[in-house]
């Protein structure tokens, strides 16, 4: 590949907020658990259940992928529940996840979110634009290569340093929370972390880095790139810094359905190797 993808010129702004619109409309249509709990019988490609909001979501975005294709631009795009499919080009690579905290929402809990990025390579490092959109409380996160974030439209403002307590980051996100791997962290997270939070949803916490309504983030276990890859690039364009350990350099994790190693953020280097000790 040469030069800049035509494709990245295309208009995602326009569609992720087209299709976080759909989602919306597909969540008042299925508005209780009972009904947000059904599943289609079927497993996505990332090898979980398919429940039937994941697959209007994801029929959503895929309706304003095509309508980008029939404008002419070229781009593959991986997605939870259909894997890669071709929509003329490898070298712009559009990663999905229709409904990131999917557990929430179907339980009813308030922090879900849709999530879009967009890449010119096949690694976390090339992402070029993010997009994540958190229905509980009606945020929407933007951002684009080299230009910073957007929040709700508005230029992110200048996030507060972080907090630390007794010598320990005051606040981190944790996801992955099975009991049995908080359980196998647990000395490195006394060592480290003051306080914990758990969302239920890897995108949404990665964004609180962003403007430091948490410390950090990490996850305790592996981590599909579908959950991570459009809010690392909010991190990272707010100031803040974002690792995949287990991996060649930082941001080296792959754009694919595997499950690799954890993920950190933090808004200082030094915060950050904390946390990558507590996953490591």
């Amino acid at each position: 590949m040469t030069g800049r993808p035509e494709a990245l010129s295309a208009d995602w702004l326009g569609a992720s907020r087209r299709a976080t619109e759909e989602l919306r409309s597909i969540l008042r249509e299925y508005p209780t658990s009972r009904e947000r709990v059904e599943e289609t019988g079927a497993r996505g490609e990332g090898g979980d259940q398919t429940l039937v909001i994941d697959q209007a979501a994801e029929d959503a975005i895929f309706a304003e992928l095509e309508r980008l294709a029939e404008g002419g631009a070229r781009f593959s795009a991986l997605s939870e529940e259909r894997g890669l499919v071709d929509f003329g080009s490898p070298d712009v690579l559009v990663v999905i996840d229709p409904i990131d905290g999917s557990m929430n929402a179907k339980r009813g809990l308030t922090h879900h979110a849709i999530s879009i990025g967009v890449a010119a390579g096949h690694t976390m490092g090339d992402m070029e634009f993010g997009y994540v959109f958190d229905f509980g409380p009606d945020e929407e996160w933007v951002a684009r290569r080299g230009r910073g974030v957007l929040l709700n439209g508005e230029p992110l403002p200048d996030p507060p340093p972080p907090r630390h307590n007794d010598g320990r980051l005051e606040l981190v996100a944790i996801e992955s929370a099975d009991p049995r791997w908080i359980a196998k962290r647990m000395g490195e997270l006394l060592d480290h972390v003051h306080r914990v939070r758990a969302m239920g949803t890897i995108a949404v916490s990665l964004c609180q880095v962003a403007q430091t309504r948490v410390d950090g983030m990490a996850t305790l276990w592996k981590t599909r790139s579908v959950d991570a890859a459009a809010a690392q690039l909010i991190v990272r364009e707010s100031g803040g810094l974002v690792c995949f350990p287990g991996c060649d350099t930082p941001l080296a994790s792959p754009l694919d359905l595997e499950p690799t190693g954890p993920v950190v953020a933090a808004r200082t280097q030094e915060d950050l190797e904390r946390l990558a000790e507590v996953v490591a």
